[in-house]
Formats: C-alpha cells, sequence, structure tokens
C-alpha cells in the first residue's frame, strides 16, 4: 500500500484489548501503553479500514463493512466484532469525548462503506466517497510509513468485505455479550486504578513529607523543653547559691539587725542632741565639734544603712520575680511540648489509616 493510495482520514489515541480466543470472555491487552488508532480510506478500491500499528506489527486491521456495530459499554471504552478476523477489538480511551469522537467516526465510515457497496453494485462511481472525511487534514501514521513498501503491502493487503451469515452472527453475539456482561468493565477499572495509584502515591508523598516536617517540629520543641530545663536548673542552683543564704534566709536576721542598729543610732542622735542642747557651765567648742561630727556620722550611717535596706529588699523582690518567670516558661514549654506530641500522634494514626487503605 503507498500513501498516495491509502490515507488516515482520523486519529486517536486509545488502549488496544482484544478477546481472548480461548475463553471468549477476557480481554487481553496489546500493550502498556495507548496507541495510535486511526481510519485509512482506500481511494482505489473504496475500502475504509481501521489501523492501529504496535511496533512492527498491526495491532489493528479490520476492514470496516455496513453489519459491523460499534458499542459503547462504558464512559471511556468501546467495541466491535470482526467477522473476518473471528475476533473482538476493544478501545479504551483517556475520555468520554474521545470515545464519542470515534464512535461517531465509526459511523460516518460505516455509511460511506455503505454507500460504496451499494454503488458498486449498482456500476455507479464514488465522487466523493470519504463524505468529507479526507478534510480532517490528520497526519500521517509515522509508525506505517515507516516500514517500507514490502511490509505495507503485506500489512493493508486487499481483504473482502462480504457480510458474515447467520450462524456467525449468532456466534459474535454471544461472544460480545459474554464479553460484556462479565468482563467489559474491567477497562473502566484499569483506568480508575491509575487514577487512584496516582493520587495514593501523590497523597503518601505528602504525608511522608508532612511527616518529616512534623519531626523536624518535635525535635526543635525537645530541643527547646531541654534548654528550658537546663535554665530552670541553672536558675534555681542561683537562687539556691545567691539569693537563698542571702535574701532568704539571712534577709530576717539583716532587717532585724538593720532595723536594731538604726534605732540604736536614733537613741544615740536624741541623746546626743539632747546633751549638745542641755545647760553647760563650761562649753568645750573642741567637745561640741566633736558631737556634731559623730552625730553628722551616725546620720550618714543610718542613711547608708537604710540603702542597704532597700537595695537588700529589691534584689529578694527581683529573684523571685525571676524564679517565678523561670516556672512559668518552663510551664508553657511543657504545655507547648504535649500539644506537639498529641498532634505527631495523630500524624501517625493518620498514616497508619492510609496505609491500611492503600491497595
Amino acid at each position: 500500500m503507498s500513501t498516495a493510495r491509502e490515507q488516515p482520514i482520523f486519529s486517536t489515541r486509545a488502549h488496544v484489548f482484544q478477546i481472548d480466543p480461548a475463553t471468549k470472555r477476557n480481554w487481553i491487552p496489546a500493550g502498556k501503553h495507548a496507541l495510535t488508532v486511526s481510519y485509512f480510506y482506500d481511494a482505489t478500491r473504496n475500502v475504509y479500514r481501521i489501523i492501529s500499528i504496535g511496533g512492527a506489527k498491526a495491532i489493528i486491521n479490520s476492514t470496516v463493512t455496513p453489519n459491523m456495530t460499534f458499542t459503547k459499554t462504558s464512559q471511556k471504552f468501546g467495541q466491535w466484532a470482526d467477522s473476518r478476523a473471528n475476533t473482538v477489538y476493544g478501545l479504551g480511551f483517556a475520555s468520554e469525548q474521545h470515545l464519542t469522537q470515534f464512535a461517531e467516526k465509526f459511523q460516518e465510515v460505516k455509511e460511506a462503506a455503505r454507500l460504496a457497496k451499494e454503488k458498486s453494485q449498482d456500476g455507479g462511481e464514488l465522487t466523493s466517497p470519504a463524505l468529507g472525511l479526507s478534510a480532517h487534514q490528520v497526519p500521517p501514521n509515522p509508525l506505517v510509513s515507516a516500514n517500507g513498501p514490502p511490509s505495507d503491502e503485506k500489512l493493508f493487503r486487499s481483504q473482502s468485505a462480504e457480510a458474515p451469515g447467520p450462524a456467525e452472527r449468532e456466534r459474535l453475539k454471544k461472544m460480545l455479550s459474554e464479553g460484556s456482561v462479565g468482563e467489559v468493565q474491567w477497562e473502566a477499572e484499569f483506568f480508575a486504578l491509575q487514577d487512584s495509584n496516582n493520587k495514593l502515591a501523590s497523597a503518601l508523598r505528602e504525608a511522608n513529607a508532612a511527616a518529616a516536617q512534623w519531626r523536624q517540629q518535635l525535635e526543635a520543641q525537645r530541643a527547646e523543653a531541654e534548654r528550658l530545663r537546663q535554665r530552670v536548673a541553672e536558675l534555681e542552683a542561683q537562687a539556691a547559691t545567691e539569693a537563698t543564704p542571702v535574701c532568704e534566709e539571712g534577709t530576717g536576721q539583716s532587717l532585724e539587725q538593720l532595723e536594731s542598729l538604726v534605732q540604736t543610732k536614733d537613741q544615740e542622735i536624741q541623746t546626743l542632741k539632747t546633751q549638745a542642747g542641755g545647760p553647760r557651765e563650761v562649753p568645750d567648742t573642741v567637745e561640741w565639734e566633736e558631737t556634731l561630727q559623730k552625730v553628722q556620722g551616725l546620720e550618714t550611717r543610718n542613711v547608708e544603712l537604710e540603702h542597704q535596706l532597700r537595695v537588700t529588699e529589691q534584689s529578694l523582690e527581683e529573684a523571685r520575680a525571676e524564679k517565678e518567670q523561670a516556672r512559668a516558661e518552663v510551664a508553657r514549654a511543657a504545655q507547648l511540648l504535649d500539644v506537639r506530641l498529641f498532634e505527631l500522634s495523630e500524624l501517625r494514626e493518620g498514616l497508619a489509616r492510609l496505609a491500611e487503605g492503600a491497595p
């Protein structure tokens, strides 16, 4: 066959199946991938054929006759019987739209084959044999033109389009019925399983990525909790070594001593003031100045002691506030750690359920 004599008028891609000749029930896939399926028109012999090439051989080489019927068995699968090849072909499409286009083209080609047969019987001549189908400008199948003239002649050899007899038609109807009722939904399940597997693989990848992210966050939270525990331990140790002996245990005694010392000094000041202000028969300037100096020194010491008392009280309050803050931080860290552990547990349960639901 030469491309000038036989040209493709429509092409699409589909998964090709053939009925099992042994059981007449199961479908046998022609390959793992979709193949190009084309309608060809031979202008010299007025013959229409459905051809699909897989590798170096023809998977489908079916001459369309007026007696053929293309049956849609699901939203994406269709089939037809070829009595000459003594088999049933099935096509699984990627979408319902592709199936509809192929079925409509089958009807057009079937009608064109019927007209061609009638006119050939009447001795007429076809002036527009393809009913306008040759104007689709579909590029020729590279698998067909790449095999060379010898194999093309062998592949596209002329075959008769005679109608099958009644017994043959009954046998084909029975074969179609058996293949359709029990096994024809296999192709739909096959494509559905492919989509489900792709979605499941994507979900597993996302779950693994989320699990890895949660693990990183959990490790970070554990490190943060450990750091807070160390900080609390340091603060408690510091409070035990510094604040406790100075501010907690000795603060009461220091305050009592300072208050007692202040009272003593106040009494001495009052006594000196009384002595200084009392009548003296013979005032001594030197003793007066010394007394004033002592009074001033005592007042200065009193101010210093009061300042020291305030500083000690302030240090005690700061130590207590820092300790309370550290305890609050530890409590928040522990609460956050509990939340993260709960979320991680939920994530693990979700992954387990997802793994159990995987086929």
